[in-house]
Order: structure tokens, then sequence, then C-alpha cells
């Protein structure tokens, strides 16, 4: 059947699976949004209140389901918006489609009306960009975008469709999902001989990154952990690898890691890296990274592989394939000396006295934690009450974080907190400061239009808090343009958006506000008044060690 450029788009969206897509009309995409009007009986499309907020719901989308997170911008300012979101998700490899539309082909490079090079723009803040420029290739190349972005190491993928390719007609033929590429198979060779230096290993560490999470490999892993008596650490986007509350759990390592796992990093012989990239963030000083350990570094992504770290035993390939290929030639371990040593590491904390006439920020993420299901979303924005909620709160279950890890994008949680909550229909929590708030409050209006079980917990000190931190830690106490001076009242705000507003400012409103916000059914701000000059601790300075770790 013959159809138009922007009708053969929506109909190879639906083709692909995709129920949910976030975006911003615009001139250039009108006629894509004439046929949404047509389909909306069979295709979602969520109004955000910006450009940068539907790149955001699309990647937590993404994150929550494990599905292709989709959103869709006009041409110009409207593609400019999305390259924020774009490369969040390159970072954290999360698989999206970005559909951006664009002046006629024949006005390109003629400084039209909303014009840019959005194709150029594009290219280093994803894993593929496409600028259709025949009607005729226009299914394909969804497919493909879709392909791309699941197939491998995942990203986004943008495809850029000028104006008069959603109006020519050609033939249209259905067909199925497009499948992600098959990984390659690890060289077996390769993974018996990091068999035999498991078996080898005296004081063993798994140390998860976010390929964990994309692979699917959060249950393969408890079991290669189990059975070879190693302790788990991981980096900020495999914290949900794992239940927390697994007894070989020892969480996030790094800059402000949990002090026993990277402690045990610092002391263990073996670390086997699954799914990460030694980020510097990870790692601090990389030439006194594990000391102590032979590296065996598996990985989809061969370019990862001696980039930052030198790994001892560097595997490209398919992970679910290496971890259960291990699991199954290992022999059952037991380390009694690494466990005693390793529990000396977890009782190592500082005593911490709890002031009545404020709250600090672990008792807000510990009041979440006893009210969640182990279901609920948690999302993040960017600072400290992100390193807070990934020091304090326990994970469950994979997929339940939504955090920018690799590029640490402020103004993050909001989106991602709405894309989260409809691709799961759960209850969400989202963990923001009062800085990254004022970045993207404006998307609480969509929240409240679509009525999201939406739970906004603002950790309110008054400052940049990350910024301040290192400005107290580092450059003497000169808190320039961290104190924020602002007179926002956040329940007022809440209250003007079509929310509810609470505040908070001691442990006995917090237990009332959060009993009454986890009661309800809709979008929930709570305020909460924490001290400015409580810090993230412990912290390994920039390019520091374990030598140099500030405990308190």
């Amino acid at each position: 059947m013959e159809l138009s450029g922007c009708q053969i788009l929506i109909e190879t969206l639906i083709e692909q699976g995709v129920t949910t897509l976030f975006g911003y009309p615009g001139g250039t995409v009108l006629s894509i949004y004439d046929e949404l009007y047509k389909n909306r009986h069979r295709i979602n499309h969520v109004l955000t209140a910006h450009e940068q907020g539907a790149t955001h719901a699309a990647d937590g989308y993404s994150r929550a389901s494990g599905q292709v997170g989709v959103c869709i911008a006009t041409s110009g300012p409207g593609a400019t918006n999305l390259m924020t979101g774009l490369a969040t998700a390159k970072a954290d490899s999360i698989p999206m489609v970005a559909i951006t539309g664009n002046v006629p082909m024949e006005l390109i490079g003629s400084d039209s009306f909303q014009e840019v090079d959005t194709f150029g723009l594009s290219i280093p803040v994803t894993k593929h960009s496409f600028r259709v420029d025949n009607v005729e290739t226009l299914a394909e190349t969804v497919r493909e975008a879709f392909r791309l972005a699941k197939s491998g190491r995942p990203g986004p993928v943008l495809v850029d469709i000028p104006k008069n390719i959603q109006l020519d007609k050609t033939e249209y033929a259905p067909k199925g999902i497009a499948e992600k590429l098959t990984d390659s198979k690890p060289d077996t060779a390769l993974l018996d001989q990091a068999v035999k230096m498991i078996n080898e290993s005296k004081c063993p560490v798994i140390y998860c990154g976010g390929g964990v999470i994309n692979a699917n490999c959060s249950e393969i892993i408890t079991k290669l952990i189990e059975k070879t008596d190693a302790f788990m650490v991981c980096s900020m986007m495999g914290l949900t690898a794992m239940d927390n509350s697994h007894p070989k759990y020892l969480g996030l390592s790094g800059m402000h890691g949990r002090f026993a796992a990277t402690k045990a990093i610092s002391e263990c012989d073996l670390v086997i890296a699954a799914g990460v990239r030694f980020t510097d963030r990870a790692t601090g000083n990389r030439s006194k990274f594990a000391p102590k350990a032979q590296i065996i570094h598996l990985d989809v992504d061969s370019a990862e592989h001696g980039k930052n770290i030198d790994a001892t035993l560097q595997i490209s390939g398919d992970l679910y394939f290496a971890l259960c290929y291990i699991n199954s030639k290992l022999e059952p371990q037991k380390h009694p000396d690494w466990e005693e040593e390793v529990r000396g590491y977890k009782n190592k904390t500082k005593e911490v006295s709890v002031p009545k006439c404020y709250l600090l920020p672990w008792q807000v993420i510990g009041a979440v934690n006893c009210r969640a299901t182990p279901e609920t979303n948690i999302a993040t924005d960017v600072g400290q009450h992100q390193m807070w909620v990934a020091q304090y709160y326990n994970f469950k279950k994979p997929r339940t974080l939504q955090t920018s890890g690799g590029l640490g994008t402020m103004g993050y949680g909001m989106g991602a907190a709405i894309g989260a909550a409809m691709a799961t229909g759960n209850k969400t929590v989202l963990f923001t400061g009062d800085g990254s708030f004022g970045m993207n409050l404006n998307e609480l209006a969509t929240a409240v239009s679509q009525k999201l079980p939406l739970i906004i917990v603002v950790l309110n000190n008054g400052v940049l808090g990350m910024i301040r931190q290192w400005q107290n830690l580092f450059f003497e106490n000169h808190f320039m343009s961290s104190n924020l001076e602002r007179k926002t009242d956040f329940v007022k705000l809440a209250e003007a958006f079509g929310a509810t507003g609470l505040r908070a400012a001691n442990l006995e409103e917090l237990d009332e506000a959060m009993d009454k916000a986890f009661a309800l059914n809709s979008p929930v701000l709570i305020d909460c008044l924490i001290p400015d000059e409580e810090n993230v601790f412990p912290m390994v300075p920039p390019n520091g060690s374990m030598d140099d770790i500030i405990l308190k």
C-alpha cells in the first residue's frame, strides 16, 4: 500500500513495538503529529514541558523497561534541546531512538527558519545518526535505528527526516520487530584461562557495571558470586545488579563509594570486571587501582579493553554467555580469611550523632526505603543526593534505578522519573536537590497531566551541595556561586503545578509526609530541609587512591 513518509514513520514505530513516545511539536513535525492524532488509539504520545525532558523521559523509560525509548522533536531549537539527553544516554549505554524533523531538503544549508545541522550536531552524542534523503528508505532506516540502538553495546540513535520526505509517498510493506544483532561468542580458550585465574584466587572481587544490567545478567552474576565466594562491588550503573541485602554485596566503589567496597578492590588479588568502563570516578589514580590484583575484563565492547585500564585478561563478546560459561566450569570456592578481612572493612564506620533539630540525608533515604517495595523505581538528579542514594538506598531488583552516571546531567531526574513511571506503572521516587530540581521542575506539569504515582523528594540545603563540598575541601571555602540564596517555596510551587506539596524539617514531620505521599497515587513533592554543611563521605580525592581516602 502507498503511504506518505509520516504515515510510514508511525506504522514502523508501531511495528517495532512502540506504545509510548515523548516529545514536543513544532513546524517541521506537524505532519507527523497529525498522524499521531489519527493513531492516538494505537500509540501514546506524552507531551513534555521541554524537549530535553522528552529525551530524559525516553531514557528513563528504557532503563526501567529494558525496551528502546523513543522521543520526537522539531528542527532547530527543538533538535538542539535533545542533545544533552542524547549525550546522557550515550554515556550510560541506553537504547533510544530520537526522531527529528527538518526543513525540506532543498532548503538545507540555506539558513532557513529553525534550520540547524541536526545530523552533524548529533554525531558525537549518539551511537549512530541518520538523515533520510529518500522516502523509499525511511522504513528500513527506522528499523535499522532500532536494531542498532539495542545491539552490542546499546546507545541512542537519531533519525532526521526532512519535511519533504514526510510528505512524499511510496509503497509500504510491514515487517516484524527488528531483532538485535547476535553478540559474538567470547573465545572459550580465554574463558578457560579466566576460570583458572578464579580458581587460583584467594581474595576475589566481582566488579559490576551497567553492562550487567543491559545484558540481563543479574541472576547469573549472583550465582557466580556465591560460587566463587567473591564480594561484589559496583559502579554507579551497576548498583541494581544484585539484591543489596545479600551478604556478599559491598556496594558502590570509587570516589564516593562505600569504604568496604573501595578497600576490597585495593586489597583483593583478583578483580573480575563485568560490563564496566573503568571511568576515572571509579578508579581514581589508575596506576594505583587494584594494585595487588590481576584483572579480568569482560565486556561486549572491545573498544573498552585497554582504554583506561590494562587488564591482565581481556575478553570480548556476549557477557551473559561468558558469565554462564565461567560459572559452569568453576569449582565451588570458600575464602574464610578473605571473608573475615572484608567483614572488618564493613565494620569500619564512624559513629553518627543524630540531631533532632533537622534532618540528615540518610534519614530521608531510609524513610523512603522502609516504605518502598522492591519494584519501586528510584530516580535521581546529580549531586550530593545522588551519592547519598548510591550509598544508603537498598535496591532489590535490576532496572529500579534511573540516574545519570557517565555524563552527570543535572536536570535529568524529573524526565527520567516520568519515563520510568510510565514504563512500569509502579510508584516512582525522585531524589533531587534544590539545585538540580531548579533545572527540571517544569516537568512537574507533565507528571501532573499524566497523573503519575510520583514522589519528588527534594533534599533542600539551599546550596549546590557537591560544588560547595569541593570548594570546602579543595578551594579554601571560597563559596563562589554555590550558595543559591533563592526564596523558592517548593510546597507552593508544587501546588501551583497541581501536585501535592509537603514539607519536613524533622523526623516527626518526615514520617507524616512520607505516609501521606505513599498513600497517594498522584504527584507529591516533599521539601526536606537538611543542613548545608553535610558532605558526602567517604571521598577519594580526584586522581587519588585508597591511601588518600577522606572518611569524615
